[in-house]
């Protein structure tokens, strides 16, 4: 094949795909390398973009995704009659943060971070497809392991996890050290025992 029908017999998969699909599976369809399957998607997403398309490529990690442009969203919620999906609460965003910088991690960990239940949230982001499971620990009660999906990635607008801002740095007194009540920072509200979202 040549290069223009390698782009797009590329093209056809992603649209065909729907979803998020891996660079190597791509690769192994088209009988190429990952590097210039990779160059492959490159080109097709310049494509798209010189020729003002509707149409964009997302890479999400190590997965491609056929996607419209955000400009359209509008357009096409009032054609396909979408309703807005409602926006995330607090408590969503925290789960979402505690799982994005240390997965896979599991419930418990979550909640022992946050302080209180999350059933209720995670529950509500694994069916938003912002959370999955992605496997058990090895202990016993083999608890589930969650982790993020391409769709966080995309909502989040960022290609892989390495893009997230980094966590700031909060000085921990030395043993000894005086410190003074006035001057500490408390970031975390008080929350009630249980959360449903």
């Amino acid at each position: 094949m040549i290069v223009n029908d390698l782009q797009a017999a590329a093209e056809a998969i992603l649209f065909a795909a729907g979803e998020p699909f891996e660079l190597s599976k791509i690769a192994d369809t088209l009988e190429i390398g990952t590097d210039f399957a990779e160059t492959i998607m490159k080109n097709l997403s310049d494509s798209l973009d010189k020729r003002g398309s509707g149409l964009c490529v997302l890479k999400l990690d190590d997965k491609y995704q056929m996607c419209t442009r955000k400009e359209y969203a509008e357009i096409i919620r009032a054609v396909l009659d979408l309703k807005r999906n409602a926006p995330l609460s607090q408590a969503a965003f925290e789960v979402l943060a505690v799982v994005a910088y240390n997965q896979p991690v599991t419930k418990s960990y979550i909640e022992q971070v946050r302080g209180v239940d999350c059933t209720g949230v995670i529950s509500t982001l694994c069916q938003k497809g912002l959370l999955e499971e992605k496997g058990r620990l090895d202990l016993p009660g083999r608890p589930l392991l969650y982790g993020t999906t391409p769709d966080f990635l995309k909502c989040f607008c960022i290609s892989s996890l390495s893009e997230l801002p980094e966590l700031p740095e909060h000085e921990e007194p030395q043993i000894g050290q005086e410190v003074n009540p006035n001057q500490l920072q408390f970031d975390m509200k008080e929350e009630p025992e249980q959360e449903n979202e």
